[in-house]
């Protein structure tokens, strides 16, 4: 039974993972790139800047730094970790340099998403903040296309709920406990005509109290959380992925090579060459976007609540988080897999990750299995909570703010956060891709009708830096 649904599963996800959705997001990405002049590129330093000084000015629920916050922690969780893992176990060395070509022109992409999401952004007279592409759908593209917007918002609430937001994060901060406290799985449950460990079960129950406690709060609650969570469990994974780049320098410059080469099909031989890369590119594509969520549409839900009266200001804040999820974290994750040959062992999952820590670094392998647990462990808590966010907002606009609609949401997504250790790896990360690629059609679709009104608001904003 398993096995039929997850290669139904696999067709589904390898028919909307093709070639023509692959070529949209690329090509998004670069049209932006051109229109913007390359934005991302030539006022990267601005935008991390902008990072740490809010504006004292502007509507909105949260400052631009928490803004930024609560969408580092929807971006950066289990992909960083199990998803980069998986990517390069399926498509080989190569998928990271896809990773990093979807992210660089994705920072173009994302810059455009926070200038409409504070565009078109709704503020009602209590100071709640409304905002995301189901509103600048409706509201930048006209009411026509209120059923474009509609679609989004569903396929929205269906990756936070069934996708990113829950199964794939609880069920890799599950393995991750289960593997540490039970490799071998001396104390199991039997549940669903399966056994789990223990580990897994008390896990999964404790994540879940957790959770509720934080969601419960609102946007203010999950910003002070993420304010706090997001930079510190950044930093110490960094430093101990940078560890790993240290004590094994002399096998950096033989990774760099087998990436390139393998994202380019060199090491295939010439009849597979192709299908190498285009798995390469479909893989490393994939969970760029799982990752980062440029394109995706997700991000701009939480940049429409920063305090700012500037759209551009603000697209700038928000690119930086593509650029601290993929370039630095994910090429972090993806150098220590590659250097100490973690991807080629027949492993999967986290458990890719937790070799390549096992390895690199001097310390016990037990220590260092249990560094990658805490990291795992607080990388998906906060994208649990911050998709909780992103999904209750798009139901709001699903069921025209219906609070009884978003609060049974909210129940449920807190009950599949306990359902998460119960699914299969495979199918887990099949069921994310699928939705994140529905979730992203309306998105792209709407960033490219309205590029101009992003290029014309970038225009006036540093005409108006200039004259001050």
């Amino acid at each position: 039974m398993f096995d039929m649904i997850n290669l139904f599963l696999k067709a589904v996800d390898d028919f909307v993972w093709g070639v023509p959705l692959i070529v949209l997001i690329l090509a998004t990405g670069m049209f932006l790139t051109v229109r913007l002049r390359g934005i991302q590129f030539h006022k990267l330093g601005k935008a991390c800047r902008y990072m740490f000084e809010n504006e004292g000015e502007g509507h909105g629920e949260v400052t631009s730094f928490a803004a930024l916050c609560t969408a580092l922690s929807a971006t950066i969780g289990t992909g960083n970790i199990v998803g980069v893992a998986t990517a390069i176990v399926s498509g080989g060395a190569g998928a990271l340099f896809w990773m990093w070509i979807a992210a660089l022109f994705g920072m173009a992409t994302k810059y455009a998403e926070g200038v409409l999401a504070i565009k078109y952004r709704v503020v009602s007279e209590d100071g709640h903040v409304l905002g995301g592409p189901f509103y600048y759908i409706e509201n930048g593209m006209g009411k026509r296309f209120r059923w474009l917007g509609k679609i989004f918002a569903f396929f929205g609430a269906g990756v936070g709920l069934l996708g990113i937001g829950t199964f794939t994060q609880v069920n890799g901060i599950t393995s991750a406990a289960g593997d540490f406290f039970d490799k071998n799985k001396e104390h199991v449950i039997g549940l669903f005509g399966r056994e789990y460990s223990t580990a897994v079960i008390v896990t999964g129950i404790i994540l879940t109290i957790c959770v509720a406690l934080v969601v419960l709060g609102g946007i203010r609650r999950i910003a002070r959380v993420s304010e706090i969570i997001v930079p510190f469990m950044a930093v110490f994974y960094v430093i101990a992925c940078l560890l790993i780049l240290i004590l094994n320098a002399g096998q950096i410059p033989a990774a760099f090579a087998e990436i390139i080469e393998s994202a380019f099909g060199l090491r295939a031989v010439a009849g597979g060459a192709l299908g190498a890369v285009m798995v390469a590119m479909q893989k490393g594509i994939a969970r760029g976007i799982f990752s980062n969520e440029a394109g995706l549409g997700s991000a701009p839900i939480a940049a429409a609540a920063a305090r700012t009266k500037e759209p551009a200001r603000q697209g700038l804040v928000s690119m930086t988080g593509t650029f601290i999820d993929t370039i630095v974290i994910c090429t972090m994750t993806g150098l220590c897999i590659v250097l100490t040959g973690s991807h080629t062992v027949g492993l999967e999952g986290v458990a890719v990750t937790t070799r390549a820590f096992q390895n690199g670094l001097p310390f016990p392998s037990q220590f260092s299995s249990f560094m990658l647990m805490v990291c795992l462990i607080f990388f998906a808590f906060t994208t649990i909570i911050g998709w909780n966010y992103y999904g209750e907002r798009c139901l709001e606009y699903l069921s025209n703010g219906s609070m009884k609609a978003v609060y049974t949401y909210r129940m449920l997504y807190i009950l599949a956060i306990f359902a998460g250790p119960f699914m299969t790896v495979e199918a887990v990360w099949t069921i994310a891709d699928i939705f994140n690629a529905l979730m992203a059609l309306p998105n792209l679709v709407a960033l490219l009708c309205l590029n101009g009104v992003v290029v014309k608001e970038t225009r006036d904003y540093w005409e108006r830096l200039s004259g001050n």
